[in-house]
């Protein structure tokens, strides 16, 4: 299947958390920059947007800022532009100050702690090819119940056509969200002055009836804890 629209080629890789759930792993250094499975966090989604035809991106850094800057200057692809923040500006702060630097149109959007592995096709370019013009945001979700370490109770519900909504405070969801995302740079118009979270951005994408989904059809693995984190690099390590 091809699509028939121009293909995103800018990125934003969301790296200035402080990774407090993580410490005192993230005392010395930061979350991204932990390894599992022989690969650090930030490299894996990286090398996992340049196989999906990702070209620029942006990574915006704050927690031992100087660390993920050299450790990114040893990479070859793809062009990286880092974006330090004095102070944290939260996720869609941050996306919203990288706005000059990620295109004209739509772009993608990621966690750097994003563990995730592909299934029949690789999950950047399924959902290029799923992004239409008239979508708002379409977020890369998960089934909760094929989910490696996660115990919540959801993120989203999801109807036949693709459209998402979150859930009530009293539902139990299908579907977690990943971590990665297309979203249309008109999302961000008269947005408020940051700190402000990306879900915000998704209420505004629900409302007009703009926020969908696509069901990744590979695994995701949870990495917010200590023992999460240990768990996923000893099942990383018996697939390598």
């Amino acid at each position: 299947m091809t699509s028939n629209h121009a293909q995103n080629r800018y990125a934003m890789v969301l790296a200035a958390g402080l990774g407090q759930r993580l410490r005192p792993l993230t005392n010395t250094f930061p979350k991204p920059l932990i390894s599992v499975g022989g690969s650090t966090m930030i490299d894996r989604i990286l090398d996992h947007l340049v196989d999906g035809g990702i070209t620029h991106v942006v990574v915006n850094t704050h927690h031992m800022a100087g660390q993920i800057e050299m450790h990114l200057e040893r990479r070859l692809s793809p062009k990286i532009s880092i974006l330090h923040e004095n102070k944290l500006l939260d996720t869609g702060g941050g996306v919203a100050h990288a706005l000059p630097l990620l295109g004209s149109s739509s772009f993608l959007v990621t966690n750097s702690d994003v563990i995730l592995l592909n299934g029949v096709q690789h999950f950047i370019r399924r959902m290029q090819e799923v992004w239409r013009p008239h979508m708002l945001a379409l977020l890369l979700v998960h089934p909760t119940v094929r989910s490696f370490g996660y115990n919540g109770f959801g993120d989203f519900m999801l109807a036949p056509d693709g459209r998402m909504r979150r859930r009530n405070e009293r539902e139990v969801a299908p579907y977690l969200f990943t971590g990665v995302q297309i979203l249309h740079r008109g999302l961000f118009d008269n947005c408020p002055s940051p700190p402000f979270s990306l879900n915000k951005i998704y209420d505004r994408a629900q409302s007009t009836d703009g926020l969908y989904g696509i069901v990744h059809d590979g695994a995701w693995m949870h990495v917010g804890t200590l023992n999460a984190v240990a768990s996923v690099d000893s099942h990383l390590s018996l697939l390598t």
